[in-house]
């Protein structure tokens, strides 16, 4: 990354730099959650099957967290502005083709050509505010904003999807983000300096492409497990091929005179252990706002709007515990914090896994998602804190990214493991049924299903406490960093 001195014109500017970037920032991290609230109205208008709903989720965190680190790299050897308005074109030109998708094949594929764009304008915004404003209290308040916009992106993406459900349609969720897009493009060319790394060759279009479809055809064959059964000739198939392509993508970065992921990184114990850590409790965190908006509007009748405020106390109580975790971090020491918060999500995972047929919010989900919410603000500053620990200056924006790659992907993998369970719990429930099930019968069999992804959510949440215990040293960890660092609160 160039250290040459700003020019006088950019630096007095440089807050109006600030804020075109967190505009785009702010309608990627809305897009994260937006989504979530309006997934039942989607269904019933496109003709979704239980299974394959998630892929309106899973299209776009695939794709996101798969390119999240090429669209690093060719930010620094492209041009950063050049890469942060292509991103920004791509995601606000998919957005219009998701509203006027008329199938479900369609808006899976639009959703991922999303995830492709929120990928190349994400770290090409973060990459021009850490060049823009050079290290000290100015940078210190850059970046405080910029975890604010991933916070209030998130809240407001679940009010937002309510209102714009209920109020107009589902297809406004996704039109909402062309002025913000059209704005964004216009502002930055005229205010954002283009900047590039001298010292960057080249971007590995193939190694991105590889780990992509590789994880692709993973969630593909666990997905299709319910059709095929998990010891078929076409799972097993699919597997197979799923396994070469992410060999391939490791050939590819043994050899690479550019790689995407530099692999002897992981050779450093906190940052695997945080990483794989970070997917089991990403896949557990995504069944919370997947299965309980369903539940909401399906089971409870609660309308979008009502589903958008019911998840304000979760987004709430992240912000209030992660404070709480950099207040306590140093004192406690970061592992056991973290793994503290794990078996406190896992708590409110398991409360959410007893809601019946006929419950309420108050006394059935409230309470899961209250205590979910501590144990995610619990976990995520201190997971962000190891993943960074022990890593050179040098690979300091590759051990963020791959974090954030990370998180998107667990939540991918997690959210096809659990549909898998939900939709086999559920044919499960009916198979008793005699005759063709009634509505009561089929509501009945589709919260078992629910109940069994909270459960095994939780399961996941252990099993990050069970991966740090054993990867995470306490030793590796002794140097924590200060408790101001910023909140890191992840779009769900």
């Amino acid at each position: 990354m160039s250290t040459a001195p700003l020019p006088a014109s950019v630096h007095d500017r440089r807050w109006l730099v600030l804020v075109v970037v967190c505009i785009a920032q702010f309608m990627v991290v809305l897009d994260g959650t937006v989504v979530n609230v309006a997934l039942p109205s989607i269904q019933a208008d496109l003709g979704f099957s239980a299974s394959s709903l998630q892929w309106v989720v899973n299209a776009y965190t695939l794709a996101f967290g798969g390119f999240l680190l090429l669209g690093g790299r060719a930010a620094d050897f492209l041009g950063r502005r050049r890469l942060f308005v292509a991103g920004v074109v791509v995601f606000t030109a998919a957005s219009l083709a998701n509203g006027h998708a008329r199938s479900s094949e369609w808006l899976i594929v639009w959703r991922a050509v999303q995830g492709l764009g929120a990928a190349m304008v994400s770290p090409a915004a973060l990459s021009i505010v850490t060049t823009t404003f050079r290290e000290g209290a100015d940078r210190a308040k850059a970046l405080a904003v910029w975890a604010a916009i991933a916070v209030g992106g998130a809240a407001v993406g679940l009010l937002a999807g309510g209102l714009l459900t209920e109020y107009l349609s589902w297809e406004w969720i996704f039109f909402v983000n062309l002025p913000i897009g059209i704005a964004a493009v216009l502002l930055a060319f005229r205010y954002v300096p283009e900047s590039k790394s001298p010292g960057t060759h080249g971007v590995d279009v193939a190694g991105a492409v590889s780990v992509t479809a590789g994880l692709t055809l993973l969630v593909y064959a666990i997905v299709k497990t319910q059709d095929y059964g998990w010891l078929s000739v076409e799972t097993i198939g699919l597997a197979l091929v799923s396994l070469a392509l992410l060999v391939a993508f490791v050939l590819i970065e043994r050899r690479s005179k550019a790689p995407l992921v530099r692999l002897g990184i992981f050779r450093i114990r906190s940052l695997t252990g945080a990483n794989l850590s970070m997917l089991a409790v990403a896949g557990g965190m995504f069944a919370v706002f997947y299965f309980a908006s369903i539940y909401l509007q399906q089971t409870l009748g609660f309308s979008p709007v009502q589903t958008g405020l019911a998840f304000l106390p979760l987004t709430a109580g992240i912000i209030a515990f992660s404070g709480v975790a950099q207040q306590i971090v140093a004192r406690v020491g970061v592992r056991e914090v973290a793994m503290v918060g794990m078996g406190v999500a896992a708590i409110g995972l398991l409360l959410l896994s007893r809601a019946p047929v006929d419950g309420t919010y108050v006394a059935d989900v409230l309470p899961g998602l209250l205590v979910m919410s501590a144990g995610l603000g619990l976990t995520f500053v201190p997971l962000t804190l190891i993943a960074t620990t022990n890593v050179t200056d040098e690979d300091a924006g590759l051990a963020s990214g791959i974090f954030n790659s990370s998180q998107q992907i667990g939540g991918a993998l997690g959210l096809a493991v659990l549909s898998t369970v939900a939709a086999a719990q559920t044919t499960s429930s009916l198979e008793g049924a005699v005759g063709q099930p009634s509505a009561e019968q089929q509501t009945s069999a589709l919260v078992e299903g629910f109940q069994a992804a909270f459960a095994v959510g939780a399961g996941l949440m252990l099993l990050g406490v069970v991966l740090a215990a054993l990867l995470i040293r306490r030793k590796d960890v002794a140097i924590v960093a200060e408790a101001e660092s910023p909140v890191v609160v992840p779009g769900a």
